[in-house]
């Protein structure tokens, strides 16, 4: 994608954002590379669900039913009022979403890549996530027992002491891991099988590299089009009638993105600077209370928000 930034004048202190797309984003040779300014990372996080299916009270709800087997089914809630271990399935999810919003998607196995420019803020931010997963996991450990006991009257004779692991295999059953590796160069192949497999393979490794590349680009750009569409679209209103409710997340959402564009620019796109640079000069002196108390500034705002959003690029959204 290169994006072509027109210089425009200057309306009202808000600057006006146009760009041309001509294509789609692809690797750029000019430095630093991406291997040197990105690195991989994966969280693998384990969990005890406390669900699992019963075989015989979904049998039993298909034969009362004259239903065929398999087209219900009865899933126990082991702990179902735990609050200790409902908190450790939040924090997974809460876990897993900084994890995707700090870092882009590179592969299907769970790689993403991480800007080395946000490096001590992911990992400050990771180590905070697992050691509070492991107070919680510890808390749930120790309630655990007695809320075994508590839950057995409300199961009736779904309760089987069978379902319920000891404290000690419960333990295992949890796992908190983040791993780092360096991102290969494209050309990096150090195999002895021949000048011509090794050429095939340097290009396959090669088409890979820069899909991945332009898959990771597009999704900033995916995060940045929701932001300020959600914005444009809160602000689109001309009277206390049609007032909409927004938050003050609103507008921090948007300079997030800003600070966003320029952290995973690892290969010093100057399109996506142009777009950071524009962005932040639009976005200069916006706060929530202003765009609900003045109607003129809350259309000025929406309106720079409108030409950034024209200067992205073509996405599948």
């Amino acid at each position: 994608m290169n994006i072509q930034m027109i210089d425009a004048p200057m309306g009202e202190g808000k600057a006006e954002l146009m760009a041309e797309i001509k294509s789609s984003e692809t690797l750029p040779n000019e430095a630093p590379t991406l291997a040197s300014s990105a690195m991989l990372v994966e969280v693998n996080i384990s969990n005890w669900t406390g669900r699992k299916k019963d075989k015989a009270a979904s049998k039993d709800v298909t034969t009362r039913n004259n239903a065929n087997d398999g087209v219900a089914s009865v899933h126990k809630a082991f702990l179902a009022d735990s609050n200790n271990l409902r908190a450790i399935q939040q924090h997974v999810t809460a876990t897993r979403a900084a994890h995707a919003h700090m870092t882009m998607p590179w592969s299907n196995s769970g790689l993403r890549l991480l800007p080395t420019a946000q490096y001590f803020k992911y990992q400050q931010t990771m180590t905070d996530m697992q050691n509070e997963f492991e107070r919680l996991v510890t808390e749930f450990i120790n309630t655990y027992n007695d809320e075994v006991v508590n839950v057995q009257m409300k199961l009736g004779d779904l309760f089987s002491r069978e379902d319920y692991p000891t404290t000690g295999d419960l333990g295992r059953k949890f796992g908190f891991s983040i791993n780092y590796m360096p991102l290969p160069d494209a050309g990096d192949f150090r195999v002895d099988i021949g000048n011509e497999a090794l050429a095939e393979v340097k290009q396959q490794y090669s088409d890979f590299y820069s899909k991945q590349y332009s898959t990771a680009m597009n999704d900033v750009w995916t995060r940045l089009h929701k932001s300020l569409t959600s914005m444009s679209e809160r602000l689109d209103y001309t009277d206390k009638e049609d007032k909409k409710i927004f938050r003050d997340t609103l507008v921090t959402n948007v300079t997030d993105m800003i600070e966003l564009l320029r952290v995973c620019n690892v290969t010093g796109s100057s399109q996506m600077t142009a777009m950071a640079n524009n962005l932040e000069e639009a976005m200069s002196g916006v706060t929530p209370d202003a765009l609900r108390e003045d109607d003129y500034f809350r259309a000025e705002t929406k309106a720079a928000v409108d030409d950034a959003i024209k200067a992205l690029p073509s996405l599948d959204i």
